[in-house]
């Protein structure tokens, strides 16, 4: 409290607005296979578009039912928890896309000596009393796989520059840098000549790769010829080594590096994540399948890259390897953190392996200057290696198919994972996810849903949902199931965090364009989203209200009254699925897997018990630290009980009772820091018996 010790006025501002949280009831945990995305890691999904791009699509050669769930269960609620298992033997996929080098030609670039004995600088004024050129013109055609890039040669003119005079050893020179592409970017830029670097004085086409053809000729006047026939113009030859200044006109070609062996060098890009669904193929309808890098020239420095998702443009990028510009490792990820795609991750490879990537200063920079070593070239006119330090170096224009990825083993260890490591099931155990239900659809193995249920009871969090395998026959072979008495399972299931569905529904697949036989427990959770959505958790998501399937065409056995007692009584715990002849298929039990006789054994109380638990849990932790007295208890009733009536009124409950104060808070228990509260509560129990008692009076008998 303030102590206020000179006069004045004073405001002091109490929150006392206490009041309880608000809480998603429908949110789904599931755990399945799938052939991309993110491994062992809970990803939120919101929508079944979004569960798609994430995961793939469906195939029937994946264990389990996961994503055919998923797909299902979004139809109800829009927040779900998706987790891949997977281990270490998935495989990312990846494609090397070739780097290739620019074509390119030198332009004399010599000083002027004191004593004037020197050729100039064509396109450079000289000192007084020199005679002088004005200037330097270029015709330039551009070649790429055949086809000219200019229709007639582009003409250049080499803007006239200044030489300071001086004496000696002064060398001072204007030199020419053009980026030529499809169109012309790029400017003439002044550089200083040292007599050593001739980088600054290059002509650049803007393309690269063994398919890029660049021809040049000098001239100057209007008679098209070289001044007194100085040959200005240095070529590169076919392997990248330069041919000196020898010619006034050149030739010279592009090389495609290659991108593998002890000298190879490329740029990988590769699957975000691992799995066979980034491979890139043809599906059975014809239409492309799988993820691509397209490279297109843009001509200058930069270069797009495209990443093709289903044979379709699903990223766009502008790279560059210059320092100051779109540099390639900045523009797109490196590794699965900080992402930038979605899809991808790249790096330049050098021997099959990362290479160190230092960003280039310049366009001219050899390749040397960001991958170590010498390298292997592919001419235009044959297939020859020869060790190059090539120049000009950018992604060659092509597609390049991802290839190469798997999705590893699916097995149960897998599923189920390690708590230690948060793999596999265990990535549900986390309080921050809000998981209401859990389910691993598809999976029937007593190990995966063992691991699942005692999950569910340890961390009070959700409902484990299950059911039998797929196949049983009989009635009776679905409750030797459930009570461990089959082939299948050796122990019963005994919980009320769990809850057992039978039999399996017939559905149509739209991916595999035919039907299938769903897992139950997948329309249950479903079900149960849906009664969040219509009504509150502690409904029973049962019944013609809230339990009917609109989607199944089937059921894999047709069950009758005295089925159904069998399944749901004598301590028997299936919920049955029913088809009846005029009102369709439906949901019509609601019990967990408590074989002892309490409120507990409804999956509506359970559900509501889940749902109070976590509300609490919200609303109250920041009394956790206040002082243990009379004034903090009176505060936790004031949370706990308007929470409770609002349950009360929506039909959760019958009644209730909050105690907060000296009985609950002893002597013993404060002096051990502990704050006791008591909330007794009396569920609302649903109407699953309904019976018409009908009398027969006789005639005299007063009604």
């Amino acid at each position: 409290m303030a102590n206020f010790v000179s006069p004045g006025v004073y405001v002091v501002e109490k929150d006392l607005s206490n009041y309880p949280t608000s809480v998603n009831p429908s949110v789904v945990g599931v755990v399945g296979f799938a052939n991309q995305g993110p491994i062992n890691d809970a990803t939120l999904i919101t929508s079944q578009e979004g569960l798609i791009q994430s995961f793939g699509s469906p195939t029937e050669q994946l264990t389990g039912q996961g994503l055919e769930g998923s797909l299902e269960i979004l139809e109800a609620t829009n927040s779900m928890y998706f987790v891949r298992a997977a281990d270490t033997a998935a495989a990312d996929a990846s494609s090397y896309v070739t780097l290739g080098s620019c074509p390119s030609f030198m332009v004399s670039a010599y000083g002027v000596e004191g004593d004037g004995t020197q050729p100039s600088h064509i396109g450079m004024t000289l000192d007084a009393g020199m005679s002088s050129v004005s200037s330097l013109y270029l015709d330039v055609q551009i070649a790429v796989d055949g086809v000219n890039v200019f229709n007639t040669p582009k003409q250049f003119d080499i803007p006239v520059g200044t030489v300071a005079s001086g004496g000696g050893g002064n060398k001072a020179a204007y030199a020419l840098k053009k980026i030529i592409g499809g169109s012309l970017d790029g400017a003439a830029a002044g550089a200083y000549y040292d007599g050593t670097d001739l980088s600054s004085t290059w002509v650049t086409a803007g393309y690269s790769g063994s398919g890029v053809i660049l021809t040049a000729s000098a001239f100057s006047g209007s008679g098209r010829t070289m001044a007194d026939g100085w040959p200005v113009l240095g070529g590169v030859d076919s392997y990248g080594a330069t041919s000196g200044l020898a010619a006034s006109s050149i030739t010279s070609y592009g090389i495609s590096l290659e991108t593998t062996g002890a000298n190879g060098a490329s740029y990988s890009v590769q699957s975000l994540y691992p799995g066979i669904g980034y491979n890139e193929g043809t599906k059975s309808d014809g239409s492309t399948s799988g993820y691509s890098a397209q490279v297109l020239r843009t001509g200058g420095e930069n270069v797009n890259l495209q990443i093709n998702r289903e044979g379709n443009v699903a990223e766009s990028y502008k790279i560059s390897l210059l320092a100051s510009g779109n540099f390639a490792e900045n523009m797109i990820n490196t590794g699965a953190t900080d992402l930038k795609s979605q899809y991808v991750k790249a790096y330049f490879a050098a021997a099959d392996l990362d290479a160190t990537v230092t960003e280039l200063t310049t366009f001219q920079s050899q390749l040397a200057s960001f991958v170590a070593g010498t390298f292997h070239g592919q001419d235009a006119n044959s297939v020859a290696q020869t060790s190059i330090n090539a120049r000009f170096i950018k992604p060659v224009q092509g597609t390049y198919s991802l290839a190469g990825g798997t999705a590893g083993a699916e097995t149960d260890s897998i599923l189920i994972g390690a708590v230690a490591t948060k793999t596999g099931l265990y990535a549900l155990d986390d309080d921050t996810l809000n998981i209401s239900m859990g389910i691993i659809p598809g999976v029937a193995s007593e190990t995966v849903q063992n691991a699942l249920i005692t999950l569910a009871e340890s961390s009070q969090n959700f409902l484990a949902v299950v059911a039998p395998p797929y196949g049983l026959a009989t009635v009776q072979q679905a409750i030797d199931w459930s009570n461990g008495q089959s082939s299948e399972r050796t122990a019963a299931i005994a919980s009320n965090y769990a809850a057992v569905y039978w039999p399996w529904v017939q559905t149509y697949d739209n991916f595999a364009a035919k039907d299938r036989w769903y897992d139950p427990a997948i329309y249950a959770v479903r079900q149960m989203a849906y009664t969040d959505e219509v009504g509150d958790p502690w409904f029973a998501p049962a019944g013609v209200v809230r339990g009917s399937l609109t989607k199944p065409t089937d059921v894999e056995v047709s069950v009758n009254q005295g089925d159904r007692d069998s399944m749901y009584s004598g301590g028997n715990i299936i919920n049955p699925i029913v088809n009846f002849p005029q009102q369709g298929i439906m949901i019509f039990g609601q019990r967990t897997a408590q074989r002892d006789s309490t409120a507990l054994d409804r999956v509506n109380v359970r559900r509501l018990l889940i749902q109070v638990r976590k509300i609490l849990l919200s609303s109250t932790r920041r009394f956790v630290f206040e002082p243990n007295d009379s004034t903090t208890w009176e505060k936790i009733v004031g949370v706990v009980d308007p929470l409770m009536d609002d349950i009360r009124r929506r039909r959760g409950l019958v009644d209730y009772k909050v105690i907060c104060d000296e009985t609950t808070n002893t002597a013993v228990r404060v002096d051990r820091n502990e704050m006791w509260c008591k909330v007794l509560l009396k569920p609302t129990k649903t109407a699953e018996v309904v019976v018409f008692e009908l009398n027969l009076t006789n005639q005299s008998a007063q009604i």
